[in-house]
């Protein structure tokens, strides 16, 4: 009697084990197999980018789930296609306004691969940034379940600019890249890493023109302490080569004074 109540506790202990096991370890995440999402896009202008999810049921616990997606642009059109097996649609939804929520993911209807597909207008700027470069996020899937629980699959930020702005942080990507060259030349650019700074606060602060001014200042500046500094030390080495001749002819004469005179009889 005592073996039998052993071996029924023995089993409600593994039983319950096995319960909090399945509870506490995370489910796989799901896999994103293509994506295609702008690196970069101009305010104002309409964009396309698209996301493709598989091995959508790695948790054995749960084969089915919520998807919900969200997006920084506006204007906003969705179209979302369920693939089966063999690549074959199966279905079709297009949510619209900015975000969508509660698409149901089955594995009874067949799904196996899901596609999501957004399209917008890209936001203006809110607050620039040179360093790093301003971003909005384009897109945002997560996965939900049906006690409430969501966990985000995958985010895509976009870097946004107008024409502006990046013409501003090409004049300053230039004038970073001539005080580099000035700096690796032994030259101390001081006036232009000067105006470089200000040109990036400028940046920072929305003034491009003051920006764009401010960086071509620099770099025209860290340009000159290159050339400058390149001078130098041609000039240096053109010195050091006289020396060295001169001393090598001083040298040659004086060993000729320490000869005696030829004999014209030897």
């Amino acid at each position: 009697m005592t073996r039998t109540n052993s071996n029924h506790s023995s089993k409600v202990v593994l039983a319950l084990v096995v319960v909090l096991l399945a509870a506490t370890v995370p489910a796989a995440a799901i896999n994103v197999t293509g994506e295609d999402v702008p690196e970069e896009a101009q305010v104002g202008t309409q964009v396309s980018a698209s996301v493709t999810l598989d091995e959508l049921y790695r948790n054995p616990q749960s084969e089915q789930w919520q998807l919900a997606g969200s997006t920084g642009l506006t204007d906003v059109s969705w179209t979302i296609v369920f693939y089966d097996q063999t690549g074959s649609q199966v279905d079709l939804i297009e949510p619209t306004g900015q975000s969508f929520s509660n698409v149901d993911i089955q594995a009874s209807s067949g799904t196996s691969e899901v596609e999501v597909r957004v399209t917008g207008t890209v936001p203006e700027v809110d607050s620039y940034s040179y360093d790093p470069a301003q971003e909005f996020q384009l897109l945002e899937l997560t996965r939900g379940q049906s006690g409430g629980a969501s966990d985000t699959i995958d985010t895509w930020d976009t870097t946004h600019y107008t024409e502006q702005s990046a013409s501003a942080r090409q004049a300053i990507d230039r004038a970073g890249t001539e005080l580099d060259g000035a700096r690796q030349s032994g030259a101390n650019p001081s006036d232009a890493q000067a105006n470089y700074e200000d040109a990036i606060a400028a940046y920072n602060d929305g003034s491009f023109d003051v920006a764009t001014n401010l960086a071509t200042r620099a770099a025209s500046q860290a340009e000159q302490a290159q050339q400058s500094q390149q001078t130098q030390q041609l000039l240096i080495y053109g010195v050091v080569a006289l020396v060295v001749l001169a001393l090598g002819v001083g040298g040659v004469l004086y060993w000729r004074s320490q000869q005696g005179p030829d004999d014209p009889l030897s």
